[in-house]
């Protein structure tokens, strides 16, 4: 199992103590680091800024947004990343919500697997640099109208590999076949081991259509999970729950939450509707509370040392070939290189 540090996005100010987080996973054996974006910091810069500090792990995004960047400004920021890091980036993409996408970036949501396939196009003929970057749209068209004067243009900065992998965030059942399909991994959030059977149906209809870019056993599968070493598992459960009801109830629209619709995959569809509703009255207190216990388990692994290495052997035997773990202080980064890296 490869083990991967999720630095995640800011909150009000950039965190304190990042570097020597980095610091301790390359120290520790980890095989990545991911920085994420939301509306406000972005993905690339935390990895380039942090990153200049490592020799070895690899630096990805865990996502870049599609509609913060055109696909060709996305594609110069992956191969800036990409030869600055002597070759380490992984240009994780995904589509966000329409509540991000129409209300912060200013664009349409509607037809996100189209737009991710057609921008996934671009970038890999930006990356492969064999003549100029073309598209006939209909959502990313190059060169686009206007003066007519446009004219399609290969990078000045010839990248550094062609074959930079790209991993895709994706939920539902026909964007994990697409990802399958078209790109070199997929970035699974709340992945349940129990669900395999049903993921694995979604990546087999995508490794199987023409042209599929991957094989299963090419392919990587890295999953954020939420790995607590405790002895006292039922607190740490607790503590986890206001997380569970934030993702289930508040981000997202009440019509639209593809994190909800994950959980309500697992079964936990009355859970679900009680706990958005009483985050939209902003009772989220008491959102927390109709959280169970199960539902919390079923996603993170929480436990001691013998119960998380199980659960992470149980994981690795589901399908998944990375975990991407969440660390607040350097030695927790080493306590868990210490006791998933042996």
């Amino acid at each position: 199992m490869k083990l991967g540090l999720q630095l995640g996005y800011w909150g009000a100010q950039p965190p304190a103590g990042t570097g020597e987080l980095v610091d301790a996973a390359e120290a520790a054996g980890f095989d990545a680091v991911f920085a994420a974006e939301s509306w406000g910091s972005d993905a690339f810069t935390p990895l380039a800024w942090w990153g200049s500090r490592t020799s070895r792990v690899a630096l990805g995004t865990s996502v870049a947004q599609l509609s913060a960047r055109t696909p060709t400004s996305c594609a110069m920021h992956a191969l800036t990343l990409d030869h600055l890091s002597g070759g380490r980036a992984i240009l994780g993409l995904g589509v966000s919500g329409p509540q991000v996408v129409e209300g912060w970036y200013g664009q349409p949501f509607p037809k996100p697997l189209a737009r991710t396939r057609e921008y996934v196009d671009i970038v890999r003929q930006v990356l492969a640099r064999e003549s100029p970057v073309t598209s006939a749209g209909p959502h990313y068209p190059l060169p686009a109208g206007g003066t007519g004067l446009g004219k399609p243009l290969k990078p000045i900065t010839h990248p550094l590999r062609a074959d930079l992998p790209i991993w895709l965030g994706a939920e539902g059942p026909k964007n994990v076949a697409l990802t399958a399909e078209i790109a070199d991994g997929w970035l699974a959030i709340y992945y349940s081991p129990r669900l395999a059977p049903m993921y694995n149906a979604w990546l087999d209809e995508g490794f199987g259509r023409p042209g599929a870019r991957r094989t299963r056993e090419d392919f990587e599968i890295a999953a954020t999970c939420q790995v607590v070493l405790t002895d006292d598992r039922a607190s740490a459960i607790a503590q986890l729950k206001p997380t569970i009801a934030l993702y289930v109830g508040g981000m997202g629209a009440p019509e639209l939450n593809f994190h909800a619709q994950v959980y309500r995959r697992m079964g936990y569809d009355a859970e679900v509707e009680k706990i958005s509703a009483l985050f939209r009255e902003g009772r989220k207190g008491e959102a927390a509370a109709v959280v169970p216990d199960e539902m919390v388990a079923e996603t993170m692994i929480i436990g001691n040392a013998d119960h998380v290495r199980g659960e992470v052997k149980r994981w690795e035997d589901a399908g998944v070939t990375m975990l991407l773990v969440t660390a607040p202080t350097p030695a927790r980064v080493r306590e868990l290189g210490a006791l998933l890296k042996q």
